[in-house]
């Protein structure tokens, strides 16, 4: 689409024109009530004045660089304190030539009143030619009917975008807004025409097509209170981005996206530190295992957002490091990047990158996760998430890393499986560590439960389902976790690292448990289907390893608060004499190939709350202890 714009040049020329000269001749004119008999010298000269003054305003406070066609409040306030500069610069010039002209003392002010007027209608008429007149050529001749829900500055922004980008083929049509005080209000020409409730009523009588959710600080519960009346009314339904989008004046037609199940658990928006964040990463070598996971790639990302001087990625994984490599290589251009394929199990290699690299901040992210698959193979978990998670702090120790960080997880609470008691083992090395650590350095854990979207999470798992027809499996009804984004996750991660507090196990407040039942409905639902009408839901049964309700704290733990809402402190019991010793026992016996009920045993010797079975019995009834 060719827009309408108008050149710096044109701006600057305009506003000197109407600013400069046309405003002070009226300004004349209205003083002497018409007649400039006797007064001509002293126009001219102020009419000189005025376009010096003007001329040097507009360059200080860089007018003509400002857009016209999409001049707001702000634009006009600052256009204000340019004229009163102006004005200020007018009187004084007059005030210096009142022995050799004739100007009357009221001349400035009026002049600058009128200035500001003519400046302000150029910005205004730009804006509207360019909103009005400027319509594309291939443009639908039927635009979709919206109504947006949330009439604040996020819904305002939005039908302001509509209306200038019209071939989006969108039309805003009204708000609805559960505030009591907007009712009947008109922003940008449109109206607010009810409540949330109203919504089926005001699509009706409206012929709404589409309707976007516009409140970027909405709960998960509001949310899925708009979808379901969307659905109801038989409406589609998309959604603008968060807050920081809004306030950062970002938001526009191409970020409006389909509501996602993230929207519907509502998680509120990470607050961090980033000064002390800074302080922690600001020109370190970084080197992160498990870099091409879910979490791994993640925290990269973000890592880079603080200016680190070198980020190491491993994983053992080479398509998925070819992946994290083409996409921050391009995002991130002053960071220096050094990919390599090694098992962390493999201490002769990691040696070798820990004395190239010479890491000052690590984060372990490598870790076998798949509960049912680590209960089936046992000798596996040991080795790679205690065994590696060993090789890596004995060689943290050895080199003087500055931070460890292990990610840990909420299954290494009052285990049931093989996967979550190896993160508890593996939690307690990293204890071990910090006991023998010298001073300046710091080793920690950060536990945290489920991640929604992330590989392998049942979130993919029930789209493929989906787009296959059905049916959604789900392995109880009552199947409970707790779920939290890959952004937050990885932002906390690094807030709980900068913490800096040594052989701490950090939680992440994961907010409300949800019912995995529940989530598969919801995504049945923003798929376009009805649960249990076009996409039926099965239940499977209990998996070895699998809890009914995942715990994030043991009972016997506690928690302490932080200078962090969202992060807690899980106080810990004093590692026994015969860690080190039971340690040793259960990797020699995963390398030697015990059998898997040796190798349970071998690991409740160190977690004592290791519960090592979960099933179903005879009666249906579901036993979640079951003792060696």
């Amino acid at each position: 689409m060719k827009r309408f714009r108008v050149s710096l040049t044109s701006k600057l020329v305009l506003d000197m024109l109407f600013g400069g000269v046309v405003a002070s001749v009226f300004a004349f004119m209205l003083r002497l009530d018409g007649s400039l008999n006797g007064y001509a010298d002293s126009v001219g000269i102020f009419i000189v004045m005025s376009l010096v003054s003007l001329l040097f305003v507009e360059w200080v406070f860089h007018l003509p660089w400002r857009s016209w066609r999409s001049s707001g409040m702000r634009d006009m306030v600052h256009l204000f304190k340019a004229v009163f500069v102006y004005g200020l610069l007018v009187a004084s010039a007059m005030f210096l030539a009142s022995n050799t002209y004739r100007i009357p003392r009221s001349i400035p002010l009026i002049d600058g009143v009128l200035t500001f007027g003519a400046m302000a209608a150029l910005r205004a008429a730009t804006r509207i030619v360019s909103e009005k007149h400027c319509k594309p050529a291939h443009v639908s001749v039927h635009a979709k009917k919206v109504l947006i829900v949330g009439a604040g500055e996020a819904g305002t922004m939005i039908a302001r975008e509509m209306f200038r980008h019209p071939e989006a083929g969108l039309e805003p049509v009204g708000f609805v807004d559960d505030d009591r005080s907007k009712q009947q209000t008109i922003y940008n020409g449109i109206g607010v025409y009810g409540e949330i409730g109203d919504i089926q009523t005001i699509v009706q009588a409206r012929d709404i097509e589409e309707l976007l959710i516009s409140i970027p600080s909405a709960e998960g519960e509001l949310v899925r209170r708009i979808v379901d009346t969307a659905n109801k009314a038989g409406v589609k339904y998309r959604i603008v981005p968060g807050i920081y989008e809004v306030l950062s004046g970002a938001v526009s037609i191409s970020h409006i996206r389909d509501v996602e199940i993230a929207d519907l658990l509502g998680r509120d928006q990470v607050s961090l530190d980033n000064g002390a964040i800074s302080r922690f990463l600001n020109g370190k070598r970084v080197l992160v295992t498990g870099a091409g996971g879910s979490i791994g790639s993640e925290i990269v990302r973000q890592v880079c957002d603080f200016a680190p001087e070198t980020v190491v990625l491993i994983g053992r994984g080479e398509n998925s490091l070819f992946e994290l490599e083409n996409g921050v290589f391009g995002m991130f251009p002053e960071v220096a990047f050094h990919t390599i394929v090694a098992d962390v199990r493999d201490q002769h290699k990691m040696r070798r990158v820990f004395q190239q690299f010479k890491p000052q901040v690590l984060f372990h992210a490598a870790a076998h996760k798949h509960v049912p698959m680590m209960e089936n193979n046992p000798d596996q978990a040991i080795l790679n998430n205690v065994g590696g998670t060993k090789v890596l702090v004995e060689l943290a120790l050895e080199s003087g890393v500055e931070s460890f960080v292990n990610i840990s997880t909420d299954k290494a609470v009052n285990p049931t499986s093989v996967m979550g008691a190896t993160k508890r083992v593996a939690e307690m090395v990293v204890r071990n560590a910090a006991q023998k650590a010298k001073d300046g350095q710091c080793f920690v854990s950060v536990r945290f439960g489920n991640v929604l979207g992330s590989r392998g999470s049942v979130i993919p798992l029930f789209k493929e389902q989906i787009k296959n027809g059905g049916p959604v499996t789900v392995t109880h009804p009552e199947m409970t976790r707790y779920f939290m984004t890959i952004p937050e996750a990885a932002q906390l991660v690094l807030q709980a690292a900068a913490m800096d507090n040594s052989g701490t196990v950090y939680v992440l407040d994961m907010g409300k448990p949800v019912k995995i039942k529940d989530l598969a409905e919801d995504l049945i639902q923003l798929s376009g289907f009805e649960p249990h009408v076009d996409i039926e839901i099965t239940y499977t049964g209990i998996r070895l390893g699998e809890k009914l309700y995942e715990e994030p704290l043991t009972q016997e733990e506690g928690t302490k608060s932080t200078t962090h809402d969202k992060i807690l402190v899980a106080p810990q019991k004093e590692l026994p004499n015969t860690f080190e010793g039971n340690l040793g026992f259960l990797l020699g016996a995963a390398k030697n190939g015990e059998s898997p009920e040796n190798l349970r045993g071998a690991i409740k010797q160190i977690v004592p709350a290791f519960v090592c079975e979960v099933r179903q019995n005879n009666d249906g009834a579901f036993v979640q202890k079951v003792e060696l």
